[in-house]
C-alpha cells in the first residue's frame, strides 16, 4: 500500500531524484516499504492516484442521545426514546440501541417489538404482539357454517378484532383444565367469538383466560424473502410469511412460522439477508437456511471467521461483499470462506463499532483496543485500499436517496460525501487533514543526504499545507527534537494548480519521514525526493 516511485534518476554529482506519482491507502505496518501511509486523517481515495482530502460532510438535524439509524422512504432514527421520520415525531420508544429491519414499508423495530406502516399517510404504527385477559367460556361452536364441537372462545360483548386476526396463532393460558392451555390458530372471528378446529378445547367456563399473540425477544432481526428472521442466544426464528405478527404458526403450510436450534457453542452475534439468504453468526460459526419454505429449510453451518460479540453493527454490503468486523479483524465474505482484509491496520486490534455503504465504499467506525479512541476506515472496493478519516464515533449508517448518512454519537446526522447538500444543511468547515508517511530509506540501507523536495499539488481556497520533515526517527538533539523531532519545511498556500521547490539543510540520516498538515481542501499529485547517497558509517 505504499507509493508507487518511477525510476529513480542519477546526476553526475551522485544526486538522485525519486518521483512518486501514485499515492495508496493507510497501511500502519513497521516496514511496510518507502514512503507507505503510516498515519492520516481525512484523506480519501476519491481523487486516486492523488494523494486528497476527502469531501466536506453536511449536518442535516442532531438527534440527541441517538439510538440508531435506518434508511426506508427516508431516514428513520430514534433518539432520547423517541421515533423520528425525517425530522418528524412517529411515536415513543424505549431507551437503549434499536434493531431495525424492512419489510416492504413497514418498518420494524426491536426491541420494543413494533412494526410501523411507513406507507400509510398519515403514518401508523401498532405493536406487533398483543394480549387480552378476559370472562370467557369454551363451548361448542361452528366453524365454515357448520356445527363443531369444543371450538369456540366466547367473550361476551368483546370485539375480537381489535386484538387478532384469522390466522393468528395465540397461546391461551388461565384455563382450568390444563388441556386448554396451549397455543392453537384462530380459523373464524365471529362477533365475540373465536372459533378454532373442532375439538381444540375441552368445554368449560366461566373462566379467565389470557389469549397472547407472542413475539420472541430477539437480539438481533433481518428481513428476508417477505419473512422477519430474527436469532437469540443459541435458537434462529422465522415469522409467518409476509407477517411479522405470527410466530406461532404451525399448520404444514408455506406459509408458516419457523424456529430452530443450531447447537453449536456460543451465542449469536449478528444476522443479515446476503445473497437472498438469511445469515446468521456466532464469533466463530457462520450459517444459512436454505429453502424455500419451513418443510424444506436446512439450517447449513461453517466453522469460520463470525461476527466479534458486540460487533453486529459493523455489517454491511459494498461491492456486492458482505463487510464485518470479526475476532480476527475485518473480513471480506462472499458467501464461502471469508477473507481477512485487515493487514493495513497493523499491530492495533479493534473492537465494537459501526458500519455502512454507499454501495462501493465500506465505512466501518472501530473502538481501538486500549482506548477510547474511534477510527473511522474507509476501504474502497475498486481499488482494495483503506483510508482514515477521523475519530468521529458514530452509532449507525444508512443510504437514502443516493447518499451516505451517518449518525454520530453526538447525535449528529452527516452526509458523506454528498451530490447535493440539502437546503439549511450545516457545511463542515477549516477540515483538518495529515498524511505522516512511513520511513524513507530510497531502498538504500547506507547513509543518505536529503537536500529538496519538490510538490505538484493543489491547494482550496484559503488552505495552508505545512510540510514537514522527521529524520532517523526525531533523534535526541535534532533542531525540532521538542516537537517530536519534526521540523517545518514549508508553508504552502496557492489559488491554482502548481509546484513548490522546497530545500532542505542537508543531512546525512539513515531514514526520513515526511508529514503534510492541512487545514481545508488540498490535493498532491506528485512527490519529488533529491538526495545523495553517502556511506554506511
Amino acid at each position: 500500500m505504499g507509493f508507487n516511485s518511477l525510476p529513480s534518476l542519477p546526476y553526475a554529482d551522485g544526486i538522485k531524484k525519486y518521483i512518486d506519482v501514485e499515492f495508496r491507502g493507510y497501511d500502519h505496518n513497521i516496514g511496510a516499504g518507502d514512503g507507505t501511509v503510516w498515519d492520516e486523517s481525512n484523506m480519501t481515495s476519491d481523487f486516486y492516484p492523488l494523494m486528497a482530502t476527502r469531501s466536506p460532510r453536511y449536518t442535516v438535524r442532531t438527534a440527541a442521545p441517538p439510538q440508531g439509524i435506518f434508511a426506508l422512504d427516508g431516514l428513520w432514527y430514534a433518539a432520547g426514546g423517541v421515533l423520528y421520520h425525517d425530522g418528524a415525531v412517529i411515536c415513543s420508544v424505549s431507551p437503549g440501541e434499536k434493531q431495525f429491519a424492512a419489510m416492504g414499508m413497514r418498518l420494524i423495530v426491536f426491541p420494543d417489538k413494533i412494526v410501523v406502516n411507513a406507507g400509510a399517510s398519515p403514518v401508523s404504527y401498532k405493536s406487533l404482539g398483543t394480549q387480552v385477559t378476559a370472562s370467557c367460556v369454551i363451548k361448542d361452536g361452528t366453524y365454515a357454517g357448520e356445527e363443531a364441537a369444543s371450538n369456540t372462545i366466547k367473550s361476551a360483548n368483546r370485539d375480537w378484532t381489535l386484538n387478532f386476526s384469522v390466522g393468528d396463532g395465540v397461546t391461551i393460558t388461565g384455563a382450568s383444565n390444563a388441556s386448554n392451555n396451549k397455543t392453537a390458530i384462530i380459523r373464524e372471528i365471529v362477533g365475540d367469538e373465536l372459533h378454532f378446529y373442532e375439538n381444540t378445547f375441552v368445554n368449560e367456563g366461566p373462566v379467565t383466560l389470557t389469549l397472547k399473540r407472542e413475539i420472541p425477544d430477539l437480539d438481533f432481526i433481518c428481513a428476508n424473502e417477505n419473512r422477519l428472521w430474527g436469532c437469540r442466544g443459541d435458537t434462529i426464528y422465522a415469522s409467518k410469511l409476509g407477517d411479522p405478527t405470527n410466530w406461532n404458526v404451525f399448520d404444514g403450510l408455506a406459509t408458516d412460522s419457523w424456529a430452530t436450534d443450531a447447537g453449536s457453542d456460543g451465542e449469536f452475534t449478528a444476522c443479515c439477508s446476503y445473497l437472498g439468504y438469511p445469515v446468521f453468526f456466532k464469533e466463530e460459526h457462520i450459517y444459512k437456511v436454505y429453502g424455500a419454505k419451513p418443510s424444506a429449510f436446512q439450517l447449513m453451518g461453517s466453522a469460520t471467521m463470525g461476527v466479534k460479540a458486540g460487533s453486529h453493527k459493523t455489517l454491511a454490503i459494498a461491492g456486492e461483499t458482505l463487510f464485518y468486523l470479526s475476532r480476527a479483524g475485518i473480513v471480506a465474505y462472499g458467501g464461502g470462506v471469508p477473507e481477512n482484509i485487515s493487514k493495513a491496520f497493523g499491530t492495533d486490534r479493534y473492537a465494537d463499532g459501526a458500519g455502512g455503504s454507499d454501495g462501493l465504499k465500506y465505512h466501518v467506525v472501530m473502538k481501538r483496543a486500549g482506548s477510547n479512541i474511534h477510527d473511522h476506515f474507509v476501504w474502497d472496493t475498486r481499488r482494495a485500499m483503506w483510508h482514515r478519516e477521523d475519530t468521529t464515533n458514530a452509532v449507525g449508517f444508512a443510504f437514502s436517496d443516493g447518499e451516505l448518512w451517518m449518525l454520530a454519537e453526538n447525535g449528529k446526522i452527516m452526509g458523506l460525501g454528498l451530490k447535493d447538500a440539502p437546503a439549511g444543511a450545516a457545511a463542515e468547515t477549516d477540515m483538518v487533514s495529515f498524511v505522516e508517511t512511513g520511513d524513507f530509506t530510497e531502498k538504500n540501507p547506507n547513509r543518505k543526504g536529503t537536500s529538496k523536495l519538490q510538490l505538484r499539488g493543489e491547494l482550496g481556497t484559503d488552505t495552508m499545507l505545512t510540510v514537514k520533515i522527521k529524520f532517523d526517527s526525531g533523534r535526541p538533539g535534532s533542531p525540532s527534537d521538542t516537537q517530536g523531532g519534526w521540523e517545518t519545511v514549508a508553508k504552502l498556500t496557492a489559488t491554482a494548480k502548481r509546484s513548490w521547490y522546497l530545500p532542505i539543510i542537508p543531512r546525512r540520516s539513515d531514514h526520513f519521514r515526511l508529514r503534510f498538515e492541512g487545514i481545508g481542501e488540498w490535493r498532491l499529485y506528485s512527490l519529488v525526493r533529491e538526495n545523495y547517497s553517502g556511506s554506511e558509517i
